[in-house]
């Protein structure tokens, strides 16, 4: 029998079964790299800002205190969460489709949207599955985000728990027990790409700044106060006359001397300090607004409608990104649903989408179908566009309303009404009713004999060879093919 596999020396043969490392499995492991020193622990987060500072993912929990930035987070969510959304059915079982529709409706799911888009800013969001036995089926009873600096990956990409037995590597966790939401997710750096990651130095240095130019206000804001007092006047009554201007810094009331002054002098030529405070301020709201809606025409007074217009569509691109994050997640609970209690087949499919462009679909199928004769209930109107029970007038239909299954007798072409005629002339002349007699002869003569009925029905297949139909199937292929012929040429 002639091995298989290869000379790799004039002494050495190797076998391909013996081969070190086949095609099905990694070669370039984090493990055999030279950048990565396995010490039994778990993978840092590569975050760079992270890195940095030596901290874990909870300092950007602290960046959603500013009001830029948490009013760029809530109107981020709100384009998603203004979405709608289903599961289609698309190729599973009704069964199927139906009883994933009736779990997602006991789920609070815009409450696991808006924990699931928490995964763009962090990068990853873990959610705890709690299943439980309802009826027959093990179906996820609810659906909760943890934080995630409670969870590190190991060096095999995986999930783990860190805990109090437990806090360096992390525990195992059982499989489909948590969901991830991750932000562009990759080999070298499983945690997914934190949008916060963009805003931390410029809100940073904006803090920083906003202090300075407080402390910059306060001290060339307010008009200054010089208080003049005689040469040969003595310390204490240096220092009765500087408490006397501090009393009037917040009094504007003070008592001096009668041979003591006091001038006012406003900071002048300090507006350019001024403006290189606010340019700083300015700069820093900008970059978050670029970091976290793609653009910053819409949160700008220097934007024009065109400007903002684009600033909208950029925004809309970011809207479907997060769209796909919350998807692609539910859709693996799905997954997970459907494996636990169907064998096997298509799954339905979460999915959102935008009210307006669906509905305008959908008015326009429903008006051609209405065209065409279809009749639509209050509850498909309330179902498909969202309306109220009072939005429609509902009357029961009568028996008389029910349309009855016919077509149209109105504008009857004439080709059709003279090809009817011609048929209506067929069957009424004598012509033919003399074919069928010569037909039915043997028939006829069997009962004129008086033969009983049970002897005669018995006797219908002997007379069936009797009875000549060549004269009428050359009548009805003539007629057929003339019906065919006509509506060739009118058609």
């Amino acid at each position: 029998m002639k091995q298989k596999g290869i000379w790799v020396s004039q002494n050495e043969f190797v076998h391909f079964a013996e081969s070190p490392k086949t095609l099905s499995e990694q070669i370039a492991t984090r493990s055999r790299s030279i950048d990565f020193y396995g010490l039994g622990m778990y993978l840092p987060n590569p975050d760079p800002v992270l890195k940095a500072l030596g901290k874990d993912i909870k300092v950007y929990k602290e960046l959603r205190s500013d009001a830029h930035v948490g009013g760029c987070i809530r109107r981020r969510k709100a384009s998603v969460k203004a979405l709608e959304w289903g599961v289609d059915k698309d190729k599973a079982k009704s069964m199927v489709a139906k009883n994933i529709d009736a779990i997602f409706a006991d789920l609070d799911i815009s409450r696991i949207i808006t924990e699931i888009l928490d995964a763009p800013l962090f990068g990853y969001q873990p959610l705890e599955i709690i299943w439980g036995k309802v009826g027959s089926y093990v179906v996820p009873v609810d659906v909760v985000s943890k934080p995630p600096n409670w969870f590190v990956y190991d060096e095999d990409n995986q999930l783990r728990l860190r805990t109090k037995e437990n806090m360096i590597r992390g525990e195992e966790l059982p499989p489909a027990k948590f969901l991830v939401a991750r932000q562009d997710p990759s080999y070298d750096n499983p945690y997914g790409f934190a949008d916060l990651s963009m805003c931390f130095w410029p809100t940073t240095f904006k803090k920083g700044g906003l202090k300075f130019w407080v402390q910059f206000t306060e001290k060339y804001g307010t008009p200054w106060l010089i208080g003049k007092h005689p040469r040969s006047a003595s310390d204490a009554e240096k220092e009765l006359l500087l408490d006397s201007l501090e009393a009037m810094v917040q009094d504007a009331v003070a008592v001096i001397p009668d041979d003591s002054s006091i001038d006012i002098k406003e900071a002048a030529g300090k507006a350019s300090s001024t403006d290189t405070f606010e340019s700083l301020l300015h700069f820093c709201r900008s970059e978050v607004s670029i970091a976290l809606l793609g653009q910053n025409q819409t949160t700008e007074a220097t934007s024009n409608r065109a400007s903002a217009q684009v600033g909208r569509e950029v925004t809309h691109d970011i809207r479907d990104g997060d769209k796909a994050i919350v998807s692609e997640t539910l859709n693996q609970l799905i997954r997970w649903t459907c494996e636990r209690n169907f064998s096997g087949g298509a799954m339905p499919v979460f999915s959102m989408w935008e009210q307006e462009e669906v509905d305008k679909v959908l008015a326009e199928r429903d008006q051609k179908l209405t065209q065409a004769g279809a009749k639509f209930t209050p509850a498909y109107f309330k179902r498909a566009y969202g309306l109220q029970d009072g939005d429609l007038v509902e009357t029961p239909l009568s028996q008389n309303d029910v349309p009855a299954a016919e077509f149209s007798e109105e504008d009857i072409a004439p080709d059709q009404q003279a090809m009817d005629n011609a048929l209506d002339a067929l069957l009424a002349g004598s012509e033919l009713q003399g074919v069928a007699q010569a037909l039915l002869k043997p028939v006829l003569k069997a009962i004129g004999d008086n033969i009983a009925p049970d002897v005669l029905l018995a006797m219908l297949a002997e007379l069936y060879p009797e009875m000549d139909s060549n004269d009428l199937q050359e009548r009805l292929a003539r007629a057929m093919f003339v019906a065919k012929v006509w509506g060739r040429l009118h058609a």
